[in-house]
């Protein structure tokens, strides 16, 4: 296959996909706003200064835990003292409950990416890195439950993204080789996830990539919008 291309109408970056995996924050939902209000919740809180919403966007996309430690430090790469951690993630987790989606959006596209991988015939799931009492909340709250099955968070399996195990889980629950599916995401962690165990790995250009670019990772193909999906997958 020739490197990634931003133009899915090209024939090299067709598949006929059987199933479609699609990561969440990021990729359908942009939920940075409401993850770092709950990050400036929790540190209001703690007495530390707030985090600035440009730049929490490349925090995003390793888990919560991760997140809320960069927030704690101020830094990408920080690691918050384990004591500190007892006390800031358990408040991220309430402030962010109270506010799963007060600011947060879908991605234009979504329904309508969802709907009609679904009405071809083809399973459609998700699998992210989100903790589980966040995910099902906010997938139902924002529509897209209906769509989606299974639904895998980063906490229902031992390993999450970047392992493949959650992307093998989902295609072996459907009875698929991970050859035959499609995984949609906006990371390096969802780049390295289907590389492992060979799905095709779409992502996003509008994403949380933390700054990376995402061509010289060497997806199968690089889009700017949801809809062109449709696109890349041949007529079932």
């Amino acid at each position: 296959m020739s490197g990634p291309t931003s133009d899915p109408s090209q024939p090299s970056f067709r598949t006929p996909a059987r199933g479609v995996l699609f990561d969440l924050d990021g990729t359908l939902i942009d939920s940075a706003p409401d993850l770092v209000g709950a990050c400036n919740d929790m540190l209001n809180a703690l007495g530390r200064p707030p985090v600035a919403l440009e730049t929490a966007r490349g925090w995003i996309g390793n888990g919560a835990r991760r997140l809320v430690e960069r927030a704690l430090t101020q830094d990408f790469d920080g690691e918050a003292p384990a004591q500190l951690m007892e006390t800031a993630y358990p408040l991220f987790q309430k402030c962010y409950q109270a506010n799963l989606h007060r600011d947060s959006v879908l991605y234009a596209g979504a329904v309508k990416t969802l709907a009609q991988c679904q009405a071809t015939g083809r399973r459609v799931g998700c699998v992210t890195n989100k903790p589980g009492a966040f995910t099902r909340p906010l997938l139902k709250a924002m529509g897209l439950s209906r769509y989606l099955d299974p639904i895998v968070s980063g906490d229902d399996l031992p390993k999450k993204k970047p392992d493949p195990l959650p992307l093998e889980h989902v295609a072996g629950q459907w009875g698929l080789p991970p050859a035959q599916c499609l995984l949609v995401g906006d990371s390096v962690s969802d780049f390295r996830a289907a590389r492992a165990c060979g799905m095709p790995v779409v992502l996003v250009s509008y994403g949380y990539s933390q700054g990376l670019d995402l061509f010289e990772l060497g997806p199968d193909a690089v889009i700017d919008s949801l809809a062109k999906v449709l696109n890349i997958i041949d007529p079932a």
